[in-house]
Order: C-alpha cells, then sequence, then structure tokens
C-alpha cells in the first residue's frame, strides 16, 4: 500500500493506492501517512499515472480517466452509486433524484447523496457532476469552492 501528495491547480492531493490501483484520493486534508501505507517520494507522480491524468484534466485536455481503481471499501449500495458516477459524462451533470433512479432506489435520493458524499476517490469517479434538482449545487464532500472550480473547468453551469 502506497501513499503521495502533490498539489495541482491549487488543490492539494493526498493519494493512496495499492498495486491493483488508486485506492483513495483526499482534497484539501492532511498529508499524513495513513497506517500501514509506504510514503512515496517523486516517482509516486507516476503510479498508476494518476498525476499525469489529473494534471491534463485540469489543463482541459482530458475528460475521461483510465487509471485502474481499487476500491475497498464501501456497501453495496455505495458502490452500486459509484459505478453510476463514472457514467455521468465529462461537462454532464445529473441530481441527485436521477442518481437514485439509476441506481433502482427512487425515493433514495438522500441515501444517493450520501453515498456520494463518501465517494473514495473524486474527480476521478465524478461525485461533483450530481447537483440539485432545481440545478444548485447541493453540497460535496471536498467543499463547495472545489466543486465550483471543477465544474467550471468543464464548462457546466449551476444556481447559486
Amino acid at each position: 500500500m502506497f501513499f503521495t501528495t502533490f498539489n495541482l491547480a491549487g488543490i492539494n492531493f493526498a493519494v493512496t493506492a495499492t498495486d491493483k490501483g488508486i485506492a483513495s484520493i483526499a482534497l484539501n486534508s492532511p498529508d499524513d501517512v495513513p497506517a500501514g501505507y509506504k510514503k512515496l517520494g517523486k516517482q509516486a507522480k507516476e503510479f498508476f499515472g494518476v498525476y499525469d491524468q489529473l494534471k491534463e484534466y485540469f489543463a482541459g485536455t482530458r475528460t475521461k480517466f483510465t487509471t485502474p481503481l481499487h476500491i475497498e471499501s464501501g456497501t453495496k449500495f455505495q458502490k452500486s452509486v459509484w459505478k453510476q458516477l463514472e457514467k455521468i459524462p465529462h461537462g454532464k451533470t445529473i441530481s441527485y433524484k436521477d442518481l437514485a433512479e439509476k441506481v433502482g432506489s427512487p425515493n433514495a435520493f438522500r441515501a444517493a447523496g450520501s453515498a456520494n458524499g463518501k465517494n473514495p476517490i473524486p474527480i476521478i469517479i465524478p461525485c461533483h457532476r450530481v447537483i440539485n434538482h432545481d440545478r444548485g449545487l447541493g453540497g460535496y464532500s471536498c467543499g463547495l469552492d472545489v466543486k465550483r472550480k471543477l465544474l467550471r473547468l468543464e464548462k457546466i453551469s449551476w444556481k447559486e
């Protein structure tokens, strides 16, 4: 298990990975090495291409990520929500209600929103593309300033 940190577009990234893929990304959080993880130095920017792919995303030249993911945590429901998030195209949004419908639980939009907020790999699994039904931002576990930055980057409009 590996850990690294870096800064892109004014956002501090803390990334964990196993030998199978990226396990988590924390945005603007402490860069303390999690227990059981080996901190990698400069060579870590290359692991699984996550640094380069995020750099291309922020430069506006990447719209889809191909870095392998290895999520070990999460309930069955959370994982079904995260799979749906991966299907939201770059530059598009869906509502929390739409998300709940897509996972087969049309009345569970609050639960879908909660699962969305527990997404362990933001940006790559694009939880920022989920907004309120009335086009309001809703919430974002990484902070609304980061959500606004990501939506602007993808040229998505919303209602404040």
